[in-house]
């Protein structure tokens, strides 16, 4: 028999983005169906940041072994049991699953439906033998790895963000290929606990980030013994009785035990039989308008499905729009400017807003462009993490456009920036505030307070003083 369900809200996905918009509108008071054809959580939850955190997380621990020299602890060969190192990963998830469970969500009065959903209609939808009506229809389908067109790759078996970290044997050499963050992040946290590792990148590595910044981290993978190789073409990958051979254009051959694919994702919008709403859509995602409306009224599109941003911060960000827009009818407008995003090598490397690139083309000349380097952070001096920056780009009236930081915590020292980007600050308010000492935060406010060194320290302010200093004390 089919059960007609009709909600104020239908969601579509259990991911980030999903279960945001689901939490929400429940608390609000409004009725709300999830459909989940997976697990709870997402790629973010369950093969994506929480488990590529915790693997670099216990990296990061082995690395430290061989580290100490300089702090007068002598280094040693971390011993690494690779299959408890995927424990602590497996743990980690574990952890974190009950926030994004169905009975946590049951609990706050969504109806969850471990079905597939497809439309059937313009405000209508099948999910196995549930028939929901909603005006308010909100797809959060999240996206997939994708492989490149390589000869012979479908014929060898590759891992991808959505099986390695159900690997439990320690590759002897990982090939990966894609030099973006996930390839990156992943390559180094497998050299620290132990494999050798190659990777191959078509065009350049970290390509979407200042490439200031991103040739120190490149550096430092270069130096923990990552063999990285940028602008190859990779002809054929043939399988091999140790695992997988690939071989490049002009005839080298790499031989690996494991393969990881990381050169790019899709959204998942194949089953939604998009065409019987209305819903219009491309390969790159479904198209949406700056409310993330979709062609269809009624219909919301939000998280990676959209192909914007593929980031879970910004999943949530746009499920916020989509309360704000859609159940307070309040201006909501996603706002590129703000985006940031990080790389969790080490060092991490973080940007939001306009790189000096981007500013330049869309502001010529008139900008300003700020540098403060780790070296001269006394945080930094003590923990022996000098080789980074932050760098700070502003119009001619100081305000701010974008920053970029390589070095450690980026991820969290790009913060106050996000909040000048999103508040519109000029260059002042981010020069005038107290950072406790000593902590790598006082490289952002000594970038900011460049600024104004030359007008401070210039030959008018330097008479204005001397002038000052003749008249009677006040």
């Amino acid at each position: 028999m089919t059960e007609i369900l009709a909600p104020d809200v239908c969601v579509i996905g259990g991911g980030s983005a999903g279960l945001v918009v689901a939490s929400g509108t429940a608390q609000l008071g409004l009725s709300v169906v999830l459909v989940e054809r997976a697990e709870m959580g997402g790629d973010c939850l369950n093969v994506g940041c929480v488990p590529s955190k915790a693997l670099i997380a216990a990296a990061r621990a082995a690395q430290a072994q061989r580290s100490g020299a300089a702090f007068g602890i002598a280094p040693v060969a971390p011993k690494v049991d690779f299959a408890k190192v995927m424990d602590h990963v497996a743990g980690v998830i574990a952890a974190i699953a009950p926030n994004d469970s169905v009975e946590r969500f049951e609990g706050l009065g969504v109806r969850v439906l471990k079905e597939e959903a497809r439309f059937v209609g313009r405000t209508e939808l099948q999910a196995g033998p549930h028939r929901l009506k909603s005006k308010r229809i909100v797809l959060a389908t999240g996206s997939r790895p994708t492989a490149p067109p390589i000869p012979g790759l479908a014929d060898v078996p590759y891992l991808t963000n959505e099986t390695i970290f159900a690997n439990r044997t320690l590759p002897e050499h990982l090939i990966v290929i894609g030099g973006g963050p996930i390839g990156l992040e992943m390559a180094q946290a497998h050299r620290r606990l132990g494999a050798r590792v190659t990777v191959l990148e078509a065009a350049g590595f970290l390509a979407k980030d200042d490439p200031e910044l991103s040739a120190i981290v490149v550096k430092h993978l270069h130096a923990e013994g990552v063999d990285l190789r940028d602008h190859v073409k990779i002809t054929r990958v043939n399988p091999a009785a140790s695992g997988i051979i690939v071989i490049l254009d002009g005839g080298e051959r790499l031989e690996g035990s494991h393969l990881l694919v990381a050169a790019g994702r899709a959204p998942i919008i194949e089953g939604l039989d998009l065409d019987k709403a209305g819903v219009a859509y491309t390969k790159r995602g479904i198209t949406v308008d700056g409310s993330l409306r979709t062609s269809n009224r009624n219909v919301w599109a939000i998280g990676d499905c959209n192909g914007l941003y593929a980031f879970t911060h910004m999943a949530g960000y746009e499920a916020s729009l989509f309360i704000r827009g859609a159940l307070f009818r309040a201006p909501a407008k996603l706002d590129p400017a703000i985006v940031p995003w990080a790389t969790y090598t080490d060092p991490e490397l973080a940007q939001v807003g306009l790189s000096e690139g981007e500013a330049r083309q869309q502001h010529g000349e008139a900008i300003r462009v700020l540098r403060w380097k780790m070296a001269e952070n006394d945080r930094a001096q003590t923990e022996r993490e000098t080789d980074g920056l932050v760098k700070v780009i502003t119009d001619a009236r100081g305000r701010v456009l974008g920053a970029s930081i390589v070095g450690p915590h980026a991820g969290e020292l790009i913060q106050p920036w996000c909040l000048a980007l999103s508040k519109r600050l000029k260059i002042a308010a981010m020069a005038s505030f107290v950072p406790p000492y000593p902590t790598l935060g006082e490289a952002s406010k000594r970038a900011a307070g460049s600024y104004f060194t030359e007008t401070l320290f210039g030959p008018r302010t330097r008479g204005l003083v001397r002038f000052l200093a003749r008249l009677p004390v006040w």
